[in-house]
């Protein structure tokens, strides 16, 4: 950790930190880097192929009202993220790169909105070292490169927090507060169309609880209640009237099943511990754990505004609550906490411009040894313990790990580079090397990142859609395409059709109840059906695969891979 007692003129002192020319390149190769890796990955399963899928049915089918996956019903999520998705692949053309547009363009606008929020609220310096933080932070770098909705509602979110905290600054004009407000209120709106009711009872629950600790309450006279809550309620309103108009079992599915008895049972399965995402913070912003006590103390050390609104309290409670919110849930996802990213960027970025050539000399060397010893550590757990199973071998593993070492060969040679920015005597040399530190972790995070198509290729089960595709060809039209006892996230996408579901519905129980005839309850039944089908193909597991075998079921292999074997009826 850093001393706060040192002398010498920290990083703030600097006179202009970055030369217009320079902030201008280093927006070009963030744009570049960010952008540029979208295509260098399949879609994996679950949230990627689904999501994908999703955009595909409702681009095909022209119903933007009701999502559906895989031909059923859907109701688990407001359709924002997938109205987005649709939309670039109405626009862009449908595939991988188009799939992760939105995640990743709402992660790069919550980097600009983080810098633009720091240097009003704090000042330039912490402005640009909060954008650099938030975009080096593993946790944002890499949930922005996959299609999930939590970057999309994070971002949203984040525009809640950023937009009330530039709407509360003294000393702006009374139609400057009162846009900045209503923005807050459209992308709370925005949050709910992203995720559900989180969207507002978060962000509601913050604001009360900041009132409580700061005793703030003059805060509620500048809100615009009235006509933000009207503005919330014309955004956020309109598809909740008409889907559930049209879908009257939505109500009951979406607001108690996936909002209250997903929070309060371990109903969805996904159970952790209490601390499940303290690891998750901690490896999230890995890059700047050394200096994270030093940006609380400072940061609760800094005086209140003109107006007694306290920005800082604001982060804090925001981080704070949300972390313990989604602790004490029946429900975790790694990205559940990704909301409080951009706070705890701008604590950090208030923080960063303090700090001495010696402290920095400090975090660079300690960040030297600890990639030295992660190499250490990597080398040993893939090429000594070699893991690997069935569904993913061990040569899978010896590959990731050469992604692996490059990546933190990258971050050694980002610090070797800062550590002699550091030691140079110009003023702007200990900005240059906190520049060079995170500029590495970028690059790093981006490498390991696009290294998981070692596995994701395989997971994808994009490498048997050729002889999948080929095999169709030789088919009538209308020939059925089963999904036998699994349900496949991605393999639907990449054919560009939908799949017959069988036995095991997955997430897709709620359709299959509302729609029974489009899906085949039992393996019976499938045998019955498959038996009397002219032409089909089905996915199967390998398990099912060898009981079919034993039980003389008719077909024929087409292709197969570690996790799905795609069989064929023979033909007479």
């Amino acid at each position: 950790m850093y001393e706060t007692t040192s002398k010498p003129a920290a990083i703030s002192a600097a006179p202009p930190l970055l030369s217009r020319t320079l902030l201008v390149l280093l927006a070009v190769l963030l744009v570049l880097v960010w952008f540029g890796q979208l295509d260098l990955r399949h879609l994996v399963p679950s949230d990627e192929g689904r999501y994908a899928e999703m955009a595909r049915e409702m681009l095909t089918t022209g119903n933007w009202i009701t999502p559906r996956y895989n031909g059923y019903k859907y109701f688990e999520k407001p359709p924002l993220q997938t109205w987005m998705n649709a939309l670039t692949f109405a626009w862009l053309g449908i595939g991988d790169w188009q799939a992760r547009l939105y995640t990743a363009l709402t992660g790069f606008l919550g980097i600009l909105l983080v810098g633009y929020t720091g240097c009003r609220i704090f000042n330039k310096p912490a402005g640009l070292f909060a954008a650099l933080a938030l975009a080096s932070a593993p946790y944002w770098n890499l949930l922005g490169h996959f299609n999930t909705l939590d970057m999309g509602l994070s971002f949203m979110m984040a525009l809640t927090l950023c937009s009330l905290l530039l709407a509360q600054r003294p000393n702006l004009s009374a139609a400057q507060a009162r846009n900045w407000m209503w923005l807050c209120w459209v992308s709370m709106a925005l949050a709910v169309l992203s995720k559900g009711l989180i969207g507002v009872v978060l962000p509601g629950a913050v604001l009360i609880l900041y009132s409580l600790i700061a005793r703030d309450w003059a805060l509620w006279k500048r809100l615009h209640l009235v006509s933000g809550l009207l503005l919330f309620f014309v955004v956020a309103t309109p598809w909740f009237v008409l889907v559930d108009e049209r879908n009257p079992e939505f109500f009951d599915f979406f607001f108690i099943n996936e909002h209250f008895r997903r929070f309060l049972t371990p109903s969805h399965h996904r159970t952790g511990p209490l601390f499940y995402f303290v690891p998750v913070i901690l490896l999230g912003f890995l890059p700047w754990l050394s200096v994270a006590w030093q940006s609380i103390r400072h940061a609760v050390r800094l005086p209140r505004q003109e107006n007694r609104f306290s920005p800082v309290i604001l982060l804090l409670v925001w981080s704070g609550f949300i972390f313990f919110f989604f602790s004490i849930s029946e429900s975790k996802l790694i990205s559940y906490v990704l909301p409080i990213a951009p706070a705890l960027a701008l604590l950090l970025g208030a923080y960063l411009p303090l700090t001495t050539r010696g402290q920095l000399k400090r975090h660079l060397l300690g960040y030297a040894g600890f990639t030295v010893l992660a190499a250490a550590g990597v080398v040993y757990a893939i090429y000594v313990l070699q893991p690997g199973d069935d569904r993913t071998p061990y040569p899978l593993y010896a590959a990731y790990g050469v992604y692996a070492l490059a990546a933190l060969a990258v971050a050694l040679a980002g610090i070797i580079v800062a550590l002699w920015l550091n030691r140079r005597e110009t003023p702007q040399a200990p900005f240059q090397a906190v520049l060079a530190f995170g500029v590495a972790w970028i690059l790093a995070t981006t490498l390991a990142g696009n290294g998981h198509e070692v596995f994701g290729r395989y997971s994808s089960g994009v490498l048997l859609v050729p002889a999948i595709k080929a095999a169709e060809a030789g088919m009538p039209a209308d020939a059925p395409f089963y999904m036998v006892g699994v349900l496949d996230h991605t393999v639907p996408f990449y054919l560009g059709h939908t799949m017959i579901s069988v036995q095991n519905p997955d997430e897709l129980d709620f359709g299959v109840h509302q729609e029974p005839s489009k899906w085949i309850p039992t393996l019976a039944e499938f045998t019955l059906r498959w038996n009397h089908d002219p032409a089909a193909l089905a996915l199967v597991t390998p398990e099912l695969f060898a009981k079919f075998t034993a039980q003389h079921l008719p077909m024929q292999v087409v292709t197969r891979d570690d996790r799905r074997v795609i069989i064929e009826k023979p033909q007479l």
